[in-house]
C-alpha cells in the first residue's frame, strides 16, 4: 500500500509540475502578443506576415506557402534581403533595399516543395529596412511558363515601440550589448567565448548582493521546513492554526517569505537582457545600438570559434548540453538535495521532498535540451552563470547564515 501511495504521489507531483510549466509557458508566449496571421491569397503561392503590426524592435517574419504542383525556388541574393520590400511613401509604393556586411558563405537558394511552407525572418535586415514607421508590403516576382507573375503579401505596419520596451532596451539591453562588444574588442584574438565568460562573471558579480540574500533566504526556508512539516501533521485539517504557527516560526527565524523572490526579480531584467545580447549580439543589423566609441569597430572581426573548436553561433548538440545540464544538476543538488534526505528520515512520504526530487532531475534535462536548441554562445553563458552559482552556493552552505545567532525556532503551544 505504501508503494502504491508513493507512486500516486510521484504521479501527482509530476502532473502538477507539468501543469505549472505549461501555464508559465503560455504566460510567456502571451507576453509577446498574439500572432496575427494575415493571409493574403493571390494564387498558387501565398505570402503572409506572421503579424499585421510590428514594433521597430520586433523581427518581421514572412510566411510563404507553395500551393502549386511544382517546387518553388527563391534565389539567394545575400547580402541583399530576400524578395522585394516596399514602403508606402508620398502616395506610392517605393522599393527599399540594403546590403549589410554579412557572411554569405553558407547561404543558398531556398526551395519550397509543393504543399509546404517556410518562414523567412528578416533578422539580418530588420532595422535597416524597417526602422521607419509606416506601411509595408513584400513582393515576390517569379517566372512561370515564360510569364512573370508578382505575388504580394498582406500590408503590414511598423509602429513605435512601447515605453516598457524602450526602457528595457535603453537601460538593460544596450549597455550590456556594448559591454560585450567592448570585451570582445580587448580580449586576445577578439575571442567571443572569452568575452561571454567575462561579461557573465561581471554581471553576476554586480548582482552578487541581491542573489546572496536570495540564496540565504532560501537556505533558512529549507532549514525550518521540517518544523513546518511537523506543524502540518500536528494540526492537520486546521488551516487557520497551521497558518498562525507558520507565521510564528517565520517571525522567530526572521524570515520574509518574499525574501527569496524579490532579489531574484531584481536580477531578471539583467539576466534576460544578457541572454538576448549573447543570442543575437553579433548580428550586423544590431550595430545601430553601438555607442559612438565603438561605432568603428568591425563586428566581423570577432572570432566566434571558442578556442578554435566550437562555433558559438551554431548549435552544439551533445557536449555543451551535457556539461550545462550536469552543472545545473550539481547546483540544484546543493540547494535541495541534503534537505530532501533530512526530511525523509521518518520513512513517510513527503510531498514537498518528492516534488523537489522530481525537479532535481527534470530541470537539468530541460536546461540541457534548451541549450542544445540554441547557439552555443547562449549555452556558454548559461554554463558560466551556473558555475558561478555553484561556487556561491558552496560558500553559503559551508559558512551558514550570517544570522546564526538568531533564537532557535520553536513551536508555540496551542492555548486550550
Amino acid at each position: 500500500m505504501t508503494k502504491v501511495n508513493k507512486l500516486n504521489n510521484i504521479l501527482k507531483n509530476t502532473i502538477i509540475f507539468l501543469a505549472i510549466f505549461l501555464v508559465i509557458n503560455y504566460f510567456l508566449q502571451s507576453c509577446y502578443g498574439p500572432e496575427d496571421e494575415a493571409v493574403y491569397e493571390t494564387g498558387n503561392i501565398v505570402l503572409s506576415t506572421t503579424k499585421t503590426e510590428y514594433s521597430r524592435y520586433q523581427t518581421v517574419t514572412l510566411q510563404i506557402r507553395n500551393n502549386s504542383p511544382e517546387a518553388l525556388t527563391i534565389p539567394n541574393e545575400c547580402p541583399a534581403e530576400p524578395l522585394n520590400i516596399y514602403r508606402y511613401e508620398d502616395a506610392e509604393w517605393v522599393q527599399r533595399s540594403v546590403s549589410p556586411k554579412l557572411s554569405c558563405e553558407e547561404t543558398s537558394d531556398i526551395t519550397i516543395q509543393p504543399g509546404k511552407e517556410i518562414l523567412i525572418p528578416y533578422d539580418n535586415w530588420n532595422y535597416a529596412l524597417f526602422s521607419d514607421m509606416g506601411r509595408f508590403r513584400i513582393e515576390f516576382p517569379i517566372v512561370i511558363d515564360d510569364e512573370e507573375k508578382i505575388y504580394t503579401s498582406n500590408e503590414f505596419r511598423i509602429v513605435k515601440e512601447g515605453l516598457v520596451r524602450q526602457l528595457a532596451v535603453g537601460l538593460f539591453y544596450r549597455p550590456i550589448y556594448n559591454a560585450l562588444i567592448f570585451l570582445a574588442s580587448v580580449v586576445p584574438k577578439n575571442d567571443l567565448g572569452l568575452a561571454i565568460i567575462l561579461l557573465t562573471i561581471i554581471i553576476r558579480t554586480i548582482l552578487l548582493i541581491p542573489s546572496q540574500k536570495a540564496m540565504k533566504s532560501q537556505k533558512r526556508m529549507r532549514d525550518i521546513q521540517p518544523k513546518l512539516e511537523k506543524i502540518k501533521e500536528k494540526y492537520k485539517g486546521d488551516q487557520q492554526k497551521i497558518a498562525m504557527e507558520t507565521m510564528a516560526i517565520w517571525k522567530e527565524a526572521k524570515i520574509n517569505p518574499l525574501g527569496s523572490c524579490l532579489p531574484l526579480l531584481m536580477q531578471l531584467p539583467f539576466l534576460i537582457a544578457l541572454f538576448y545580447v549573447i543570442q543575437s549580439g553579433l548580428n550586423p543589423d544590431k550595430a545601430y545600438l553601438l555607442y559612438t566609441e565603438y561605432a568603428n569597430f568591425r563586428i566581423q572581426d570577432i572570432d566566434v570559434h571558442f578556442f578554435g573548436i566550437m562555433n558559438l553561433m551554431k548549435n552544439n548538440m551533445y557536449v555543451l548540453p551535457l556539461i550545462v545540464g550536469g552543472l545545473q544538476f550539481i547546483q540544484m543538488h546543493m540547494m535541495m538535495g541534503a534537505n530532501a534526505k533530512k526530511k525523509s528520515k521518518d520513512g513517510k512520504p513527503n510531498e514537498m521532498a518528492m516534488a523537489q526530487n522530481i525537479m532535481l532531475y527534470v530541470m537539468p534535462i530541460m536546461i540541457a535540451v534548451f541549450t542544445a536548441s540554441l547557439p552555443a554562445g547562449v549555452g556558454l553563458y548559461w554554463g558560466t552563470s551556473t558555475l558561478y552559482g555553484i561556487i556561491q552556493q558552496y560558500f553559503i552552505n559551508k559558512g551558514g547564515d550570517s544570522e546564526s545567532n538568531e533564537p532557535k525556532v520553536r513551536v508555540i503551544p496551542s492555548k486550550s
